[in-house]
């Protein structure tokens, strides 16, 4: 099972290490310690509470998303020859379909940290008005 340090798990859940540390004191994030006394937080929860925290951003402010987005797979549906993998990267959620031979290969399973790479001939970016226009 992955585990990763309160360091690693504020990254992904995108908040500070006091706050994963105090989630873990709550029993909002459940942990444990590894076999040097450090914490240390299973993938799979941190997955499960990214899932959580997810929301949609916010529209209105300048951005360009890039081609490359990490984050914890949070779920993965496979049948014998297809499997569709979900991954939380931030506050956005991306879904791939790949065969169930790749996933075993990959060893992707919920908890596990993924990087989704999108190589697309279409990219729509959006941004706010500012009066100067693109052609």
């Amino acid at each position: 099972m992955t585990q990763m340090r309160v360091r690693e798990a504020a990254v992904f859940l995108g908040v500070s290490e006091d706050t994963v540390r105090r989630w873990v004191e709550r029993g909002i994030l459940p942990a444990s310690a590894d076999a040097s006394g450090r914490t240390v937080i299973a993938g799979i929860d941190v997955a499960r509470r990214a899932r959580e925290l997810a929301h949609a951003p916010t529209s209105g402010g300048a951005s360009s998303a890039r081609n490359r987005f990490t984050g914890l797979v949070t779920d993965v549906v496979a049948n014998t020859v297809m499997a569709q993998v979900e991954l939380q990267c931030g506050p956005f959620r991306v879904v791939s379909l790949m065969s169930s031979e790749a996933v075993r290969e990959l060893g992707l399973a919920p908890g596990v940290v993924a990087t989704a790479v999108v190589k697309a001939t279409q990219v729509i970016i959006e941004a706010e008005h500012t009066g100067a226009s693109a052609t």
